[in-house]
């Protein structure tokens, strides 16, 4: 089953848990616990709290409800996560706006969506808790943001720390993560503009942190066939410069790497990431009804497209992530296609 670009984005993005959470992840092992920090100064403090964020979010066993808004779309979902014998076993399901449920057991999972069909996981942009393709490859991102320990606070009944992580240039946004103090589990973030207005905001309404968590709560409960992927981590680690044979990206912001290779039908794409923001830019030949061009934001989200008249065949370049519209826009004036490339798709196509 076939989506467009930006319907693609949009399916996953609504229903997937903690989609800037897992985005997050900080590769490594742990710091030493905050708490023996001692008078380190306040960066040095906040980076030990993030050096616990990427092990906490597969390593700690946890289930409750929690929800994700971004510009005026609100969603909820409820969540099962269990670590148990070094595999992650997770389930969510949708609580508002449809149903539907996604359910992980190690490396495979099964997407289930009734409303609109089935969408297979290989075929939209990796995000949320499908992302190890992007963490297992990110650079640093303290290179790029100002981390801070700027307060506690309580969420959902569990004592919490407060890091502000500011961007060191305009190509990003500003986050902000209220991590929980025994475990370093997130539980609430935001994302913020240059203007420190909020455009999108997780939050864990109910929680409970929890080993005791009934097997029941992992089986898949909504009727219909099953479509399981494995989740290939080694695949994913491969270079990326296979899906960017044939076309160019001539500036990307500073930092930002290519970290993995989401399918786009007939075109190719690769996303880039500088270890907590990520776009995706996606070259495809334009059949069919024209996309419209241009940039459209939902929260932190932005949706920037060109087309690209290439050899007289005509080309649509499509840049999605979490960066500022002007940022989208300036990557996608960066690609550029092959004639040769460009040929050889209008061969395939007649």
């Amino acid at each position: 089953m076939k989506f467009p670009v930006k319907d693609r984005l949009a399916m996953v993005r609504g229903l997937t848990l903690l989609a800037l959470a897992y985005l997050l992840s900080v590769p490594g092992a742990y710091a030493q616990a905050p708490g023996e920090v001692g008078n380190a100064p306040q960066t040095e403090q906040a980076m030990a709290w993030l050096e616990r964020l990427g092990p906490a979010l597969n390593m700690t066993s946890y289930q409750g409800v929690f929800v994700y808004a971004r510009g005026d779309q609100v969603h909820s979902m409820r969540i099962a996560h269990r670590f148990r014998d070094g595999r992650v076993e997770e389930r969510l399901v949708m609580q508002d706006g449809g149903s539907g449920e996604i359910v992980r057991r190690g490396m495979n999972v099964v997407c289930v969506l009734p409303d609109q069909g089935r969408i297979r996981l290989d075929e939209v942009i990796p995000s949320g808790p499908f992302a190890e393709a992007f963490t297992s490859q990110l650079m640093p991102f303290g290179q790029w943001y100002l981390p801070e320990l700027v307060g506690e606070d309580r969420v959902a009944g569990y004592d919490v720390v407060t890091v502000a992580l500011t961007p060191k240039d305009e190509h990003r946004y500003s986050h902000r993560l209220w991590l929980e103090k025994s475990t370093g589990l997130l539980v609430k973030s935001h994302v913020r503009d240059v203007d420190g207005a909020v455009l999108e905001h997780f939050q864990f309404t109910s929680l409970e942190i929890t080993d005791d968590i009934p097997d029941a709560e992992f089986e898949i409960q909504t009727r219909g066939r099953e479509i399981t992927r494995s989740l290939d981590i080694e695949a994913a680690r491969q270079s990326p410069v296979g899906r960017m044979s044939g076309w160019t990206l001539n500036w990307q912001p500073e930092g930002f790497v290519p970290a993995a290779v989401p399918r786009s039908g007939k075109g190719k794409a690769v996303a880039f990431s500088d270890g907590l923001a990520a776009f995706s830019v996606f070259v495809e030949p334009v059949t069919g009804l024209k996309m419209p061009t241009g940039a459209s934001r939902i929260g932190a989200t932005t949706v920037y497209m060109r087309e690209l008249s290439v050899a007289d065949r005509p080309f649509l370049i499509a840049v999605v992530g979490e960066i500022p519209p002007g940022t989208a826009r300036k990557v996608a004036d960066a690609v550029s296609i092959d004639d040769e490339m460009a040929r050889g798709w209008s061969a395939r196509d007649h």
